[in-house]
């Protein structure tokens, strides 16, 4: 692993760049971290994609905040003055736009690798990172050609930059888990969600795991090692139908 800055229009992202083993070039896939953030159990994911022949790229979306120190999973949500500065330092300046300003760079650097095999990125995200992963895929559709969201959150709301709403652009294959009992992507948001893909004509799937909201980091009370495993064997089907050629 190597850590790099990328220049974006508010700054420098730091980023974590993942090259497997052996001489390219390598599919690209582009990992957006969960509401978090950065810290070891997130940057075991990019290390364990690089192991299955993916050249990884996982920015730190919270970096307009300044340098910080890694979260508490355990306390995060459930102490409210943490909470607070989650949402108000953190939350606030990760905006859907603003990451989307960013993911235009990501991609920009991944398109300027020698070692990056052309012909599409694919992109994995949770939490929040799912919006945004699905978000960018709407956003960017003539380079993303596989999007994946696990416990991913407001997928498809009324606001006017809900992703569903992306859904005539999108022309990646596309793959959901939703967790049980999560009010952030409830049963009628994923209804919703599938109704504007399936119209879209987006080659897609939609599933719910019965885990809790947060089950695919190690470091998290809800973590779930079945629902986590089942995470990695979807992920890597969708990115082996799409990227491999």
């Amino acid at each position: 692993m190597k850590k790099t800055g990328i220049k974006t229009r508010d700054g420098i992202c730091p980023n974590y760049v993942y090259r497997p083993a052996g001489s390219g070039p390598w599919p690209a896939v582009l990992a957006f971290m969960d509401g978090i953030g950065i810290r070891p159990a997130m940057l075991e994911l990019g290390e364990r994609l690089a192991g299955h022949g993916y050249y990884v790229l996982l920015p730190d979306l919270f970096y307009r905040s300044g340098p910080y120190e890694p979260m508490n999973p355990h306390t995060v949500f459930s102490d409210p003055a943490q909470r607070k500065t989650l949402m108000e330092k953190f939350f606030a300046l990760a905006t859907q736009a603003n990451v989307m300003s960013d993911t235009r760079a990501f991609l920009d650097y991944l398109a300027a690798q020698p070692e990056v095999q052309a012909g599409g990125v694919g992109i994995t995200g949770y939490c929040m990172g799912g919006l945004m992963s699905l978000t960018a895929a709407g956003t960017y559709p003539a380079e993303i050609v596989a999007a994946a969201s696990y416990h991913g959150s407001r997928l498809a709301t009324d606001a006017p930059e809900s992703p569903h709403r992306l859904a005539p652009r999108i022309k990646a294959r596309v793959y959901v888990a939703g967790a049980i009992e999560d009010q952030s992507f409830p049963d009628d948001m994923k209804q919703k969600l599938e109704q504007a893909l399936t119209d879209a004509g987006v080659d897609h799937r939609i599933e719910t795991y019965p885990a809790r909201h947060g089950w695919v980091f190690r470091d998290t009370p809800v973590y779930d090692a079945d629902a986590a495993e089942r995470h990695w064997q979807t992920l890597l089907a969708l990115f082996e139908g799409t990227l491999r050629r």
